[in-house]
């Protein structure tokens, strides 16, 4: 309950005066009569009159609080929120080609990809997101979906070997583009995670980022290795051995695609900077949230003033009947 005209219930202060003043004018109304002993006197029963003596008093300062309350008019808040989200689509490019197995990042750079895009799933329950996934050639794992938890799933059942070994960046852009371009949502952007440089693929990445740019889509590339020499696993008729390789990519491509389409590029060494790097999308792409609020006041008055009547019609009746003084 709030009250339009607060500053009135300062007069309530007043009272207290009030009350006292009353409660002096009582001590010097009783009259005092000595006696030898009280114990006759208890058997006699107290007088109605008696015991409702103060009973006027309490009404009448009832009814100046009611009316002192009325008077700042206190109303009753009724208030309705209703929140739209208004989401973006995401749309995933990630590099599953034989590099991705090296062990710069832990356990390795396609193991660490999947394990903090998930994360940034979870994150961003309101948003549009799909998985294109790409090596010598590129398909999509999963369409745009709000449904996550399909995501996720078809995220984890990403692995090396679903498609020939390469990496065709431009292909994998172009993908994400397709798949995303005719979505409804007005902000659109393209998380694009690769470690190689372009060399399978009939699309330039250059070109790809020009398509993007076309439809308005932001590309937020992510080039994902360390610097120098990484271990990496690599299939041989005895089985999988370990190579030692120098780990490079065309990073200056990664550059062109974020630039030209309003992005941004990153660089991940290890998970921690992966992690903050998804961290720091997350700020860039804000979802908006509009809220409207409705609020409907209703007058409470009309009740205080309702008890204040009643408490001033039960005063003058006691005191005309219970209390009457007889001239």
């Amino acid at each position: 309950m709030t009250f339009h005209n607060p500053g009135y219930l300062f007069l309530l202060l007043l009272l207290i005066p009030i009350i006292y003043w009353y409660i002096k004018e009582m001590h010097k109304a009783d009259a005092s009569l000595q006696i030898s002993s009280l114990q006759n006197l208890t058997k006699f029963p107290k007088s109605k009159r008696i015991k409702i003596r103060h009973l006027p008093f309490i009404l009448r300062l009832l009814t100046v609080i009611f009316l002192i309350v009325a008077i700042a008019r206190p109303q009753s808040t009724n208030s309705l929120r209703n929140e739209t989200t208004e989401g973006i689509d995401i749309m995933i490019a990630l590099d599953i080609s034989g590099t991705m197995l090296a062990e710069d990042l832990k356990p390795n750079r396609l193991e660490a990809s999947k394990a903090v895009a998930t994360e940034f799933i979870l994150s961003r329950p309101n948003d549009n997101i799909g998985l294109v996934i790409f090596a010598a050639e590129s398909f999509t794992q999963c369409p745009l979906t709000t449904d996550h938890d399909v995501l996720i799933n078809l995220f984890k059942g990403v692995q090396y070997g679903m498609i020939e070994d390469g990496t065709a960046i431009g292909l994998g852009l172009a993908n994400a583009v397709n798949r995303i371009k005719d979505g409804k949502a007005k902000s659109k952007v393209i998380i694009l995670l690769t470690d190689g440089s372009n060399n399978r693929g009939d699309i330039a990445p250059v070109s790809a980022a020009e398509i993007a740019k076309t439809f308005g889509i932001r590309v937020y590339a992510i080039g994902v290795g360390s610097h120098g020499m990484v271990r990496v696993p690599v299939p041989t008729p005895l089985g999988m051995q370990y190579q030692l390789m120098e780990s490079e990519f065309d990073e200056q491509t990664l550059k062109d695609i974020a630039n030209i389409t309003g992005g941004k590029y990153f660089r991940a060494t290890d998970n921690l900077r992966l992690r903050n790097i998804y961290q720091e999308i997350y700020q860039l792409e804000k979802t908006k949230i509009r809220v409207r609020e409705y609020s409907k006041k209703n007058e409470m008055f009309y009740i205080f003033a309702l008890a204040a009547f009643v408490c001033l019609i039960s005063e003058i009746i006691i005191r005309n009947t219970v209390l009457r003084k007889i001239p």
